[in-house]
């Protein structure tokens, strides 16, 4: 075992329970490689919605760690994801952030692949050359009621758990037929973790949130992982969606990667507007009716995505590690397809709130980080009142990489 994985493994043995991590968590550089391996090179990420590769030859790109990723829909209709690297010198195949092209050319050498990946063309290689061994490499990917998941292991984990326990709550909001009507990328001056930590609590959000504050519940029951099912507003509420055949009650993985919940909002709102009514006069789904008030679908899955769906809109969020203290957080909004911006829709206002509020959670991570930097920073208790969200995504966090790091774990893949 190495010197860096022997201390974080002590340093998370010691650790306190209801504590938060040791700053070293959120600023050093080894723990941060630590993090992208033993976490982000194994895991299923989420990545990108199915929406957004329409047709065939729709590709997108992004980069996770030290892999340059392009995802593709092919003519069969099959969602692809490979290393972004040609087989020839490894320039990016796929420079741009999104596009649409009848095959896949490197522009260094005109390398041309099939968009399944299998390499098409190479000119002046010569006598011998053997195309067939040189196609893109390939990414594990799994998409699900619309969302796409990659996993850049060489084995991946079975995927089946995490289909199983999103299938049933987005199934009916039909975001595959959706469409992406605005997307924001901002960078946090911040570890990731500290943006994940800063997300699963709304102890913060009525001094620093007010215009989500205006939709959103701050009380513990909606927010946290625990008490939902004691309270009498949310009881009723998820009455009312499942009699609708909405799976709405709180479940949460065994593992504590993902959580879904169907949570009401503040008084008689229906969106996360300003005025609290629908930001898109066509619902996102034909199959929900508009005259039910679903409140918001909260759904999270570690480490890449927390999510809010609604009756008119969606939203997801996608965490991104850059370095120890920088996060890429994409957000974009969903719409039924045939929803009309300015018909249908104003995307200002579509966008207002949760644009407003993650440019004031950028700001707070900015302030955690600064405050962690520090070295006589110490990690304080954490509310058991209000950052029980807190609590288990650190003991998800720990638990994760105590097992990647146990001698038993390292033993198999060393």
């Amino acid at each position: 075992m190495t010197t860096i994985s022997n201390r974080v493994l002590r340093s998370l043995r010691e650790r306190m329970p209801g504590m938060g991590l040791a700053r070293e968590f959120y600023t050093d550089a080894e723990v941060f490689a630590l993090d992208l391996e033993q976490i982000f090179y194994k895991d299923w990420l989420f990545v990108a919605h199915s929406a957004e590769l329409p047709e065939t030859g729709s590709y997108l790109t992004l980069q996770i760690g030290a892999y340059p990723i392009v995802l593709t829909r092919a003519a069969d209709g099959v969602i692809r994801a490979f290393i972004n690297s040609c087989r020839h010198r490894g320039a990016r195949v796929c420079p741009e952030p999104s596009g649409t092209a009848a095959k896949l050319v490197c522009p260094y050498h005109q390398w041309t692949y099939n968009l399944d990946g299998r390499l098409f063309a190479a000119r002046q290689m010569g006598p011998g050359f053997d195309r067939s061994q040189l196609g893109l490499k390939p990414v594990h990917c799994a998409t699900v009621a619309g969302y796409i998941f990659i996993c850049l292991a060489a084995e991946a984990p079975d995927f089946g758990p995490t289909r199983r326990h999103l299938e049933p709550y987005l199934l009916p909001h039909s975001l595959s037929d959706a469409r992406v009507a605005f997307q924001s990328t901002i960078i946090e001056e911040g570890n990731w973790k500290l943006v994940w930590e800063n997300n699963r609590e709304c102890y913060h959000c009525a001094a620093n949130h007010p215009e989500l504050a205006r939709t959103f519940s701050d009380r513990p029951t909606v927010t946290s992982v625990s008490g939902a099912e004691d309270d009498p507003q949310i009881a009723e509420h998820w009455r009312r969606c499942e009699s609708a055949a909405l799976a709405s009650q709180f479940q949460l993985s065994p593992d504590g990667q993902m959580r879904t919940a169907r949570m009401p909002l503040v008084g008689s709102a229906v969106s996360y507007t300003i005025s609290g009514q629908a930001a898109v006069k066509r619902p996102l789904s034909d199959s929900i009716s508009r005259d039910l008030n679903i409140g918001a679908l909260l759904l999270f899955h570690y480490p890449t995505t927390w999510n809010h769906v609604l009756a008119d809109h969606a939203i997801s969020f996608r965490v991104l590690p850059l370095g120890p203290m920088r996060t890429e957080l994409t957000t974009k909004w969903l719409v039924h397809r045939d929803a009309v911006e300015g018909v249908d829709y104003d995307v200002g206002e579509l966008t207002r709130v949760w644009l407003a509020t993650n440019e004031q959670d950028s700001r707070i991570v900015r302030e955690l980080q600064i405050g962690m930097d520090c070295p006589a920073h110490e990690p304080g208790p954490l509310s058991n009142v209000t950052e029980g969200g807190v609590k288990q995504f650190i003991d998800w966090y720990c638990s994760r990489l105590e097992q990647s790091l146990s001698p038993e774990a390292l033993r198999k893949t060393g």
